[in-house]
């Protein structure tokens, strides 16, 4: 298939730079994927629009503070570091701006120091020498690593704004983004009318959001996400699925999760591992049968996923609808419930 199948017109002026609140609050564009019907709810009637029995699945991944700004020690001239992940002890896998060369150090303040040790085309690694924990240094030090559509610096709200209410575990550079959406009264409300929950984790990095650069979509290759399901959410899935229930996954995240392991082990079994699961028209869902997702950018492997859930006609007369009614893209943006 051609990228430019995954285009569409928009108007940045649709991108959200802060979430609505309270965040259930935000619009929820509905696509039924058998007639493609298209409705106008919010995210607080979510509950209506499944059924007893039905289950959601979250990503409860927690968003590393991890984006630290210092100075090229050779130089004084400032650069900004995404720590992306621990490799192990105080070795961490980073993106930076700039010319670098192996030796060379970037300095935080007087006792923290990241040298480089790797530089390359497949990326950047540095022993990182700090008083403290890394983890502890980034939350002293570190900003949300909000996306670069949102031209604004981070403020302080944004530890609240840019993390669900299911975060708990440490590792994304990036929210899964469909789950910002849910409030505590939400997610009291979906158990009362007896919808499950359970929770994965996928901890968001760099492959999410790789640029797709070949025309031919089939040659881009993913970067791999750690992830881990456990028996708990194993025995959930099964449970819904004897039991003619929906598995509603919410974000793509979810959806690469759960059929990363179907396609792995020929069944859902307890896993971790690393995803580089790419989800294109043609794929054949094993385990999803509905999603809630935000609106992506074009030319995007999200918004492939979600093309190859509803189909490439329906989304995009999905988005056109939204930019005709003015629905809040991206992160802090609306949402869809393909069902």
């Amino acid at each position: 298939m051609h990228l430019s199948d995954f285009d569409f017109p928009f108007d940045p002026a649709l991108i959200a730079v802060e979430p609505v609140a309270p965040r259930d609050r935000a619009r929820l564009l509905t696509l039924r994927r058998g007639t493609q019907q298209l409705s106008h709810r919010h995210v607080a009637d979510l509950p209506y629009l499944l059924m007893q029995g039905d289950l959601l699945v979250v990503n409860d991944t927690k968003v590393l503070a991890a984006r630290v700004s210092g100075v090229k020690q050779s130089t004084g001239k400032p650069v900004e570091v995404l720590f992306v992940r621990e490799l192990s002890a105080n070795r961490w896998e980073i993106m930076v701006k700039g010319a670098f060369r192996v030796g060379q150090v970037i300095e935080f303040d007087r006792q923290s120091f990241a040298t480089i040790v790797k530089r390359n085309a497949t990326g950047t690694e540095v022993d990182v020498e700090c008083p403290m924990s890394v983890d502890a240094f980034l939350a002293e030090r570190g900003s949300m690593p909000l996306p670069p559509y949102i031209k604004r610096a981070p403020v302080q709200e944004d530890h609240q704004w840019y993390q669900t209410m299911f975060a708990k575990h440490g590792g994304a550079i990036a929210a899964p983004t469909a789950g910002l959406h849910f409030t505590q009264d939400l997610f009291q409300r979906i158990k009362d009318l007896g919808i499950n929950v359970a929770t994965v984790t996928l901890h968001v990095g760099p492959g999410t959001f790789k640029p797709v650069t070949t025309e031919q979509i089939e040659d881009h290759q993913m970067g791999g996400e750690r992830f881990t399901i456990s028996e708990e959410a194993v025995k959930a899935i099964r449970t819904t699925k004897e039991a003619g229930g929906q598995v509603v996954a919410v974000g793509t995240t979810v959806v690469r999760t759960l059929e990363t392991v179907m396609k792995e082990k020929g069944e859902m079994t307890p896993m971790s591992g690393e995803s580089r699961l790419f989800i294109t028209p043609g794929f054949q869902f094993k385990v999803v049968d509905a999603l809630m997702t935000n609106f992506h950018l074009p030319k995007t492997t999200l918004l492939m996923l979600v093309s190859a859930f509803a189909g490439i006609e329906p989304i995009r007369k999905a988005y056109e609808e939204a930019v005709k009614e003015r629905y809040r893209f991206y992160s802090y943006g609306d949402a869809m419930l393909i069902v």
